[in-house]
């Protein structure tokens, strides 16, 4: 890739950067730009409900700084991971733990904020806002597994995970898609 961040690259270069022989973009680096990607199609499905819905700016904005958080979480992660790869330190364990377990969390509140869009925004894009709550679950159970194994034994944030993927999935399942016929 052209850019040291992956923010800054086209889509084809982080595409073929993903399966390249390197360790980095990797499961956490794709998983914190998909789930940029699920608050995004959240914050664009609000911005589509009628004028009168109290909740739409709120939404928005909240779905838009969950966005803005998780951005820069997918170069983190994969220089936390090229650290660890180096140096398997403590440190450098953290790292690679402290990270997906961000994710986990914001991806647990983009799935809910979507599914509410998905039910009381504008029918018209209700599928889109579905998307992004089934994107958010997606990396929510991502995230839980790369805590799982990359934790020690006994880490109090396994069972946070966990519980923040079963959050995501409940509100994923609540995403129903209305009919716009």
């Amino acid at each position: 890739m052209g850019s040291s961040s992956f923010l800054d690259a086209s889509v084809k270069d982080f595409l073929d950067a993903v399966p390249a022989r390197t360790p980095a973009p990797g499961g956490g680096a794709v998983a914190a730009v998909a789930l940029a990607l699920a608050a995004g199609l959240t914050a664009m499905a609000a911005r589509f409900a009628a004028d009168d819905w109290e909740r739409r700016a709120d939404i928005v904005g909240r779905a838009e700084e969950l966005r803005a958080r998780t951005e820069p979480l997918a170069d983190a992660d994969a220089d936390a991971y090229g650290a660890f790869m180096a140096a398997r330190t403590d440190e450098n364990r953290e790292r690679i733990v402290v990270i997906p377990f961000q994710l986990a969390e914001i991806a647990a509140e983009v799935a809910e904020l979507a599914a509410v869009v998905a039910d009381e925004g504008n029918p018209n894009v209700s599928g889109d806002a579905a998307a992004g709550a089934d994107m958010a679950a997606a990396v929510a159970s991502i995230a839980a597994r790369l805590v799982e194994i990359n934790a020690r034994a006994g880490d109090e944030r396994i069972r946070e995970t966990n519980g923040h993927a079963a959050r995501a999935a409940k509100a994923a399942g609540r995403a129903a898609v209305s009919d716009v016929s």
